[in-house]
C-alpha cells in the first residue's frame, strides 16, 4: 500500500540565523534544513545560549534570517502579509506581556483578534473557537477567574488556549514549562502531544526538558554550536548525538534508559 505523506507546515532551506548590525554579523547557526509536518510535536533542544530563542523568532517572522528561507504552508515567510501571517502562526513566548486583570475567557478571546472587525466584536464562529480552545485545554471551569488568581501551570494552559483559539496550522512556543514543577512540566508536554493528535496542528517549542522530549516528541531539533540536527528520538538516539550535548563532568547520557543522569 502506498504510504500517505503528511502536509508540510514548516520548512527551512539553507537558513542562517543571527544578528546583523551595520557591517557586523553575528551568525549563530547556519545551513539549517528542517521540515515539520501537520500533527507533529517537535522540540528544539540545546544548552543555554545556543540560539533556541533566536531560531524560534526567525521561524515566526519576528526576526529576519541572515540568509536562506523559512516557508510556512510552502510560502516564503517574507512574502506573507501580517494579517495572513496571524492566520498561519500563533505564538506563546516566555514572559510576553499579558494583562492579568483580564478573565481567562477574555485572554483566550484575544486569540481571535486577527479575525474580528475593527471594534473587536466576536461573532458566532469566534465564540465557537474560544469555547473549543477552553475545552481542548480543559480550563472551562476557570474561565471566569481573573488571570492574577491563577497558578503558573494554569496560566500556561490559558496561553496555550489563546494560541489554539487563533486557529493556526502552526503553534510556536518558547520554553512553555518555565517556572513549572516536574508534574506540571510533564502535564504540559502531554497536553501538547494530545493537541497535535486532536487538532493536527504542528507544534514547535524550545525546551530544556530533554528527557521528556525524548519520550513524547515526534521529532527533535538538536541545536549545537557546530551543527543542527533533526530527527525522530529513535534516529537521534541511534546516532549517539545526545552523548555530546553537555560537558561530561557532571552528567552523562545513559543509553540503557535513554535519559540523562547525574554522575555520582
Amino acid at each position: 500500500m502506498k504510504e500517505k505523506h503528511s502536509h508540510s507546515i514548516l520548512k527551512t532551506e539553507a537558513l542562517d540565523i543571527g544578528y546583523k548590525k551595520k557591517a557586523f554579523v553575528n551568525k549563530i547557526a547556519s545551513n539549517i534544513n528542517i521540515e515539520v509536518n501537520e500533527g507533529e510535536l517537535v522540540a528544539v533542544i540545546g544548552v543555554n545560549g545556543v540560539g533556541k530563542s533566536t531560531f524560534l523568532r526567525t521561524l515566526s517572522g519576528i526576526q529576519q534570517p541572515l540568509s536562506g528561507k523559512v516557508l510556512v504552508n510552502n510560502t516564503e515567510i517574507g512574502k506573507i502579509e501580517a494579517l495572513a501571517m496571524a492566520s498561519l502562526i500563533s505564538l506563546v513566548f516566555t514572559e510576553q506581556p499579558v494583562s492579568k486583570n483580564l478573565s481567562v475567557f477574555e485572554l483566550v478571546a484575544l486569540g481571535r483578534q486577527p479575525y474580528t472587525n475593527w471594534i473587536g466584536r466576536l461573532d458566532k464562529n469566534d465564540l465557537r473557537q474560544i469555547v473549543k480552545a477552553l475545552k481542548l485545554v480543559n480550563i472551562e471551569s476557570i474561565q471566569e477567574k481573573k488571570c492574577y488568581e491563577l497558578s503558573d501551570g494554569q496560566m500556561q494552559k490559558v496561553l496555550i488556549a489563546r494560541a489554539l483559539a487563533q486557529n493556526t496550522p502552526l503553534v510556536i512556543l518558547d520554553e512553555p514549562t518555565t517556572h513549572l514543577d516536574l508534574y506540571h512540566k510533564a502535564y504540559v508536554f502531554k497536553l501538547l502531544k494530545d493537541l497535535t493528535r486532536k487538532t493536527k496542528k504542528a507544534i514547535v517549542f524550545a525546551s530544556h526538558e530533554i528527557n521528556l522530549a525524548i519520550q513524547l516528541c515526534d521529532k527533535i531539533i538538536l541545536m549545537q554550536k557546530d551543527k543542527i540536527q533533526m530527527g525522530t528520538p529513535i534516529e537521534l538516539l541511534n546516532s549517539g548525538v545526545f552523548s555530546n550535548v553537555f560537558p561530561s563532568d557532571v552528567i552523562f547520557f545513559d543509553d540503557d534508559t535513554s535519559s540523562f543522569k547525574i554522575k555520582t
